[in-house]
């Protein structure tokens, strides 16, 4: 090994939570080293596919046989190979893993990590999902509760900018909000007979992580609605590491980024008891390479940190870095979705919309709110709906392979107007649903590969029915026709929101990490991507990991200072 410079703080991924405890480290004057298992991704100069129509790609657009070979995993959503962004998705040949049972894992290896691809939706959990562990016994309690991270959240979504309407409701607190994404004429219709027809449902436009209104952010513009999102937005529109925290970080003069660098085991000290430094696999030179530092960030993602503690043995910790419990790698949790419903819409064929929003509409949840009125006997939580209303496109036309002068007029009016409602539903935390290392299938840098053990159960089965029925009774009492219902029983992965693999908790013997996502008996290394939480709720989770990586990296900068003091 070769043993390089101190540092005051190492970051372990770039991602949303990698790319903010690199910002606030070094804002707070930690000499920081951030470690990226891939490549380099510079802001705005590294987006190839940026300004390119679908007649500037090979095929068409159309993905080769070769190409998809490379990505038969990677592929399972339906969307996250697409030629114009599948450079940013692995290829699944070189990045091998193993399933149990199934489990989409969609991974992103480069500055930036998946960051640049995310959906953006930014929404806060509340006291209903912090406490619902210990109500319904499920899963262990979480050490914080809603009033711990609110200034957080307040933090995170004034620097990030979040698009977005106040509802006023407890179970989806309000948020520091720039104006709101206009509805369409269909999308305001729905919303207004939810009024009429419902006293505990609303339909909003979705909160989403791009700048709108006249607040200026550093090297970034206003969204311009192009929605090209996943290509990597050149205006800066949307929020990423590259084009925010990162640059914010490098500004200071602290960071160190060096890509091409898989983490692959944390050193613990047994004489110091304590984190020491990190192990380095040089991706380019395949040199082995040792980093110290006084404090470590494991914001790798979900299952690559909690892979990173597994490898990191020593006669303290034999089963992995802060694995006491034993919880490590177990209570995988997903967000399940794709049941729903979907309807046209008549009366608005002289109506169309501007540009292409890069949002949809959310109905917030409205079961299980810990009252009567709300109660569903027949699965705990709840599940709220994203969707939206558009016109179609013009492959129905092209599908009966028209000629002529009719024709041609024809493909120049819009389609239908169609409504789609989605259910997006809380996965409980089961400890039987876990990921294990397998040393005996080895990757190609010679560590051991993931294989994942985890399925939805019957709870997570019969809010699925629930969410099919309720969206279609909406939808038909909004005066919607050829109402269709669907159910994609896709496996655990496919919401690319998987978490809990670490998860927080106030005792030892039953959690990882503690109320300020430090190990519980490593205090100095701490975990903020997805692993860390102990409960899923029905929001998108991502605003969350990022108010939980600020809060954490300013309780590791007081600790710092304090003890240099």
């Amino acid at each position: 090994m070769n043993i390089e410079q101190n540092y005051d703080a190492i970051v372990i991924g770039t991602g949303i939570s990698g790319g903010w405890a690199a910002k606030e480290l070094c804002e707070n004057g930690l000499k920081t080293l951030v470690l990226e298992r891939g490549p380099m991704v510079t802001h705005i100069k590294d987006y190839p596919t940026m300004h390119m129509d679908p007649w500037d790609f090979e095929l068409h657009g159309k993905s080769s046989i070769e190409d998809k070979k490379k990505q038969l995993k990677q592929s399972r959503t339906g969307y996250t190979t697409r030629p114009e962004h599948r450079h940013w998705f692995v290829n699944d040949l070189e990045h091998p893993y193993n399933e149990t049972k199934r489990f989409d894992w969609m991974r992103g290896y480069q500055v930036g990590g998946r960051s640049i691809t995310w959906g953006r939706q930014s929404y806060r959990l509340s006291d209903l999902d912090f406490t619902a562990n210990i109500k319904d016994g499920h899963g262990v309690d979480w050490p914080i509760r809603y009033k711990d991270i609110a200034p957080w959240y307040d933090y995170v979504e004034s620097y990030i900018g979040v698009s977005g309407e106040k509802l006023g409701l407890p179970h989806l607190p309000d948020g520091v909000f720039s104006p709101p994404m206009e509805l369409n004429c269909v999308e305001t219709l729905l919303k207004e007979k939810l009024a009429s027809n419902y006293n505990d449902r609303v339909l909003t436009i979705g909160r989403t992580a791009h700048l709108t209104g006249d607040k200026k952010h550093t090297g970034r513009s206003n969204c311009q609605f192009r929605d090209r999102c996943m290509r990597g937005c050149p205006f800066g529109g949307y929020f990423s590491s590259n084009s925010s925290t990162l640059p914010a970080a490098e500004i200071t003069g602290n960071m160190t980024l060096r890509p091409n660098s898989i983490v692959h085991e944390i050193i613990y000290d047994d004489t110091l008891k304590k984190a020491t430094g990190v192990k380095v696999i040089d991706t380019e030179t395949k040199e082995n390479l040792i980093f110290n530092a006084t404090i470590i960030f494991n914001c790798a993602s979900t299952i690559a940190s909690t892979s990173i503690l597994m490898q990191s043995k020593s006669d303290r910790f034999p089963n992995g870095l802060g694995n006491d419990s034993g919880e490590l790698g177990h209570n995988i949790m997903d967000h399940h979705l794709d049941a729903g419903a979907s309807a046209s819409v008549d009366g608005y064929e002289d109506k169309y919309y501007k540009g292409r929003r890069p949002n949809g509409i959310y109905i917030p949840r409205f079961r299980n709110l810990g009252n009567k009125a709300t109660e569903k006997k027949e699965f705990l939580r709840g599940y709220g709906y994203q969707g939206g209303g558009g016109r179609a496109d013009i492959s129905e036309h092209i599908a009966e392979l028209g000629f002529g002068a009719d024709f041609k007029e024809k493909i120049l009016e819009p389609g239908d107007w169609k409504m789609h409602l989605g259910g997006f539903g809380e996965c409980l935390p089961y400890h039987e649903n876990k990921m294990t290392l397998d040393y005996e299938k080895l990757d190609n840098w010679g560590l051991p590969t993931i294989t994942f053990d985890a399925e939805w159960k019957e709870n997570e089965l019969k809010m699925r029915e629930d969410m099919k029925q309720q969206a279609a009774e909406m939808l038909k009492n909004a005066g919607f026709r050829k109402i269709e219902t669907f159910d994609k029983r896709h496996a655990p992965g496919i919401g690319i929101h998987e978490m809990g693999t670490a998860r927080m908790g106030r005792d030892p013997k039953t959690s990882v990490l503690n109320e300020n996502n430090q190990i519980h008996n490593v205090p100095n290394v701490y975990v903020t991507d997805g692993a860390c939480m102990t409960s899923a709720g029905c929001q998108n989770p991502s605003l969350t990991y990022m108010a939980l990586t600020a809060r954490a990296a300013n309780h590791a900068v007081k600790e710092f200072k304090s003890k240099k003091a």
